[in-house]
C-alpha cells in the first residue's frame, strides 16, 4: 500500500509535470533568421524590393505618359515639375524612369528564369547518366563558353533581329552554361551519397531519384547563382539596349535612355544621372542579396 500511498506528498502537481519542448526550427528557418542578422544582404533585399514595388505601381504613381512629347520642355533641368528633368524630346525623366524598372526586371526575371530552367534540366542529365549524354552536353556547354557573354547575346539578337523579347532569349541562352554546369558538379558528388543507394535498391527509377532527391539537394548553388544572375541579366539587357538591340523606341527601357542621351551628358548630365543610378542600385541590390545568399546556404563559408 505504501507504493500507492496517495498523501499529498505523493501527488504530482500540475506545475512538475510541465515538459518544455525544444522550439521546432527547420533549415529555411535558420537560414532566413541568419539572412536577418545580415545587415549588408538586408539591404540588398530592401533595394530589390523597392524597385519592384516601383515597377507594379510605375502606372499609377508617374505624373505623366511615357511616350508624352514636349519639344518646347526638351532638356529642362529637375523643377517641381518634373523631378528628373526631361530629355531631348520634353518626356518626363521621371516617369520614364520609373517604367524603366519595370523592363529591365521583367527581362531580368524572366531570362534568369529560362536559363535556370534549361541549365538545371542539361546539368541534371549530363551528371546523372554521363557517358554520351554528358559528353555531348559538357561540349555545348564549352562551345556556348568560348564566346563572350555579351558578344555572343549580340550576335544572337542580330540573327532574331533588334527587340527586348529576342533580347531576352538571348540573354537566357547565353547564361544557359552557367546553371548547367554548376548542377552537373552538383549532382556528380549527391549522386554517390548513401541515400541515392538506397533509394535506388528500394526500387525508385531514375527519374523518381532525380525529382525527388537529388534536384532538392542541389537547389542552394541555383538560388544563390540566380540571385546574382538577375544582377548580370540587367546589365546585359542595358548593354544591348545602349547598342540598340534590345528596347526599341519608344520604350523606356534604361540602357536604351542612355544611349538616346549620351550626346547631351555635358549639357543635361541629369538625362544620364538617374537612369544610370537607377541600374547601379539594382544591380547592387542583387549582388548585396545574393552575397547574403551564399554566407547562409554555403554550409562551407558557415565553417
Amino acid at each position: 500500500m505504501s507504493q500507492f500511498s496517495m498523501e499529498p506528498n505523493n501527488i504530482p502537481t500540475t506545475r512538475s509535470t510541465l515538459v518544455h519542448l525544444p522550439v521546432v526550427t527547420g533549415p529555411w528557418r535558420d537560414a532566413w533568421r541568419a539572412f536577418r542578422h545580415n545587415k549588408m544582404a538586408f539591404v540588398g533585399l530592401s533595394i530589390i524590393i523597392f524597385f519592384v514595388i516601383i515597377a507594379l505601381i510605375a502606372s499609377w504613381i508617374a505624373p505623366f505618359d511615357y511616350k508624352e512629347q514636349n519639344l518646347v520642355s526638351r532638356l529642362q533641368p529637375p523643377s517641381a515639375e518634373h523631378w528628373f528633368g526631361t530629355d531631348d524630346l520634353g518626356r518626363d525623366l521621371l516617369t520614364r524612369t520609373l517604367y524603366g524598372a519595370r523592363i529591365s526586371l521583367w527581362v531580368g526575371f524572366l531570362s534568369v528564369i529560362g536559363s535556370m530552367i534549361v541549365g538545371t534540366a542539361l546539368g541534371l542529365i549530363a551528371g546523372f547518366y554521363g557517358k554520351w549524354a554528358d559528353m555531348a552536353i559538357s561540349r555545348l556547354f564549352d562551345i556556348l563558353l568560348a564566346f563572350p557573354g555579351i558578344l555572343l547575346a549580340i550576335a544572337i539578337v542580330a540573327i532574331l533581329g533588334p527587340s527586348l523579347e529576342n533580347a531576352l532569349y538571348a540573354i537566357a541562352i547565353v547564361n544557359v552554361p552557367t546553371y548547367g554546369r554548376l548542377v552537373r558538379s552538383k549532382v556528380l558528388s549527391v549522386k554517390t551519397e548513401e541515400y541515392i543507394t538506397s533509394a535506388r535498391a528500394l526500387g525508385a527509377n531514375n527519374t523518381r531519384i532525380i525529382l525527388r532527391y537529388i534536384l532538392p539537394n542541389s537547389l542552394t548553388p541555383i538560388i544563390v547563382q540566380g540571385t546574382l544572375g538577375i544582377g548580370t541579366a540587367i546589365i546585359e539587357a542595358a548593354a544591348l539596349g545602349f547598342l540598340g538591340l534590345g528596347a526599341q523606341p519608344p520604350e523606356p527601357e534604361w540602357g536604351k535612355m542612355l544611349s538616346d542621351s549620351r550626346q547631351y551628358i555635358q549639357n543635361a548630365p541629369w538625362t544620364v544621372i538617374f537612369p544610370g543610378v537607377s541600374i547601379m542600385l539594382t544591380v547592387l541590390g542583387f549582388n548585396l542579396m545574393g552575397d547574403g545568399l551564399r554566407d547562409v546556404l554555403d554550409p562551407r563559408a558557415k565553417r
